[in-house]
């Protein structure tokens, strides 16, 4: 396990071209993730809810919230990119999100209920793209990077895990028992 809090399972990175064995995992990661974060805030207090994963990160509610917020957006992407060509995203202020009413006031259960139902769409369209569909390209605009549609599924299946470790290395520092469902 990486001790680094920011980042507990490391970086995303990608060499070289995507593997079938890659996406196919990955695809399993984006299936699963609701049911992963549901599980690492099981039992949770309020209180704990509002504990920063790390000195000077997001409460473990506004990661939760994080996550419905930048899966809609990634789904988003992938429509887009399938149905125009190599279009320019619209990138988001996360950092300001995570402070927004929404993602402080609201209870955690309400962004696992949306990922639930925005994972079940996903993967119905990731499962049905071909590999040149996964093939296709949107641009950030920041970055000015054109990022094919595999590995954007690579880095958000990481991006879930990468969440998920937050909370539950939480767990685990602090001694937070997890409770069966």
């Amino acid at each position: 396990m990486n001790t680094d809090l920011r980042y507990p399972i490391g970086r995303f990175h990608q060499d070289g071209a995507v593997t079938a064995q890659q996406k196919d995992q990955w695809l399993a990661d984006i299936e699963a993730l609701p049911e992963r974060l549901k599980a690492a805030l099981n039992g949770l207090t309020d209180r704990q809810l509002q504990e920063p994963y790390r000195p000077g990160g997001w409460t473990v509610k506004q990661v939760a919230h994080h996550l419905a917020d930048s899966h809609m957006n990634s789904f988003i992407r992938f429509k887009l990119a399938l149905t125009e060509n190599n279009p320019t995203i619209k990138p988001y202020e996360e950092q300001l999100w995570a402070e927004l009413p929404d993602s402080i006031d609201l209870p955690a259960d309400v962004s696992v209920a949306l990922l639930i139902a925005l994972h079940e769409r996903w993967a119905v369209l990731l499962r049905s793209m071909s590999d040149e569909q996964y093939a296709r390209t949107f641009v950030h605009p920041a970055s000015q990077q054109t990022n094919r549609l595999d590995v954007a599924l690579g880095m958000y299946a990481w991006h879930g895990r990468h969440h998920v470790a937050q909370v539950t290395t939480l767990r685990e520092r602090m001694g937070w028992t997890v409770l069966a469902d």
